[in-house]
């Protein structure tokens, strides 16, 4: 079995939707990193340190699986925001611009961690002021990273072009999710 710790509804889902047995076990993590890593390293960094954060003894023979998703616009990463007007100011810099979504996740199998990357290349049409805090105000998308979800309004009128899996831009890259897993459990004869 797997065990997701992530509080991500979207990684739930994504889970579930792949047909993967999961339960989950969430804690709190200190997400800081060394502002020197390299933002596209980021990722696998914080998946790997949220992996680390459980007792062996919690795990057990199950696979424990933790993820970490980025947005990178130019050599900035974007966080998540911490108020509405941090929001609009991340969507107001993506407007109109491409930019770098990159997820990591690491599964952790007793003391052995193994971390996957992907990255995806997403171009966004410009949007007016008024979009901006029409998606701000309705959505509050503060949980997000880059202040927007692909699957809400903002990624449905917003995204002209993606370079790269959807679902990594989702928060978990599920085709290289799925492969490992699908070794790990022999996924495929309970299909």
């Amino acid at each position: 079995m797997v065990i997701l710790a992530s509080g991500s509804p979207r990684r739930r889902q994504l889970l579930a939707d792949m047909q993967i047995p999961y339960r989950i076990l969430l804690r709190d993590v200190d997400e800081s990193f060394d502002a020197r890593l390299p933002p596209a390293d980021v990722p696998a960094y914080l998946a790997r340190k949220k992996a680390e954060a459980y007792a062996a003894q919690e795990i057990g023979t199950d696979i424990l699986l933790t993820a970490d998703t980025v947005v990178i616009l130019g050599a900035e990463i974007m966080n998540k925001p911490a108020d509405a007007l941090e929001a609009k100011a991340m969507l107001a810099a993506l407007s109109g611009r491409s930019h770098l979504v990159v997820t990591s996740a690491c599964f952790r199998e007793g003391d052995d961690y193994h971390t996957i990357t992907d990255s995806a290349t997403v171009h966004i049409r410009p949007f007016a002021a008024a979009e901006i805090d029409f998606y701000v105000d309705n959505f509050q998308p503060f949980d997000k990273a880059g202040a927007y979800g692909i699957q809400d309004w903002f990624g449905l009128v917003g995204i002209q072009k993606i370079e790269g899996s959807h679902y990594t831009v989702m928060g978990l890259p599920t085709h290289l999710v799925y492969n490992y897993l699908s070794r790990k459990l022999n996924v495929l004869s309970k299909l």
